[in-house]
């Protein structure tokens, strides 16, 4: 799942990475995005199957076991992380992950309202009763003017226990 849809751009970029037989549920609450990644599943036809789904992340999401989760530029617009962090690991088959990419921002800043720098992931983690997130990677962002890392969860069981 990729929680956090947006525009849609990670998602059909995970899409031609997992290939034909994948499910990818793309989740965001705003319906402008929900329809324009509508739009771009038709135009780009991705590998993998995209369904597109309007859901909140503060609530419950109808989704079946899934084998991962996609964060990306996402968790930073949420309140109550590790509560978010928690329920969504609770979606996971035994051995899912969870994957964030995320600015590496100490600061609230317009587009980043609750920063979730490493150092938070890994207390967020912690707080949720998770794995300790491992970093996979780094990235200079051209919009942010900030670093960006992307960090894996791998849970051992289902739901993170």
């Amino acid at each position: 799942a990729a929680l956090g849809a947006g525009g849609g751009n990670f998602r059909l970029a995970l899409a031609e990475l997992l290939g034909p037989g994948a499910t990818i549920y793309a989740v965001d609450r705003a319906r402008s995005a929900i329809q324009a990644l509508h739009h771009r599943v038709e135009v780009d036809r991705p590998t993998a199957r995209v369904c597109p789904l309007l859901g909140d992340l503060t609530q419950p999401l109808d989704l079946p076991l899934l084998d991962g989760i996609l964060m990306a530029n996402s968790l930073h617009f949420q309140r109550e992380q590790a509560a978010v962090l928690q329920r969504l690991a609770g979606t996971l088959r035994p051995g899912g992950a969870l994957l964030f990419v995320e600015y590496e921002v100490a600061r609230p800043r317009p587009w980043i309202p609750n920063p979730v720098p490493l150092s938070r992931l890994r207390s967020l983690a912690r707080e949720a009763g998770l794995p300790t997130p491992i970093q996979v990677g780094t990235r200079r962002s051209r919009t942010a003017g900030t670093a960006m890392y992307a960090a894996a969860i791998s849970l051992a069981t289902s739901g993170g226990k």
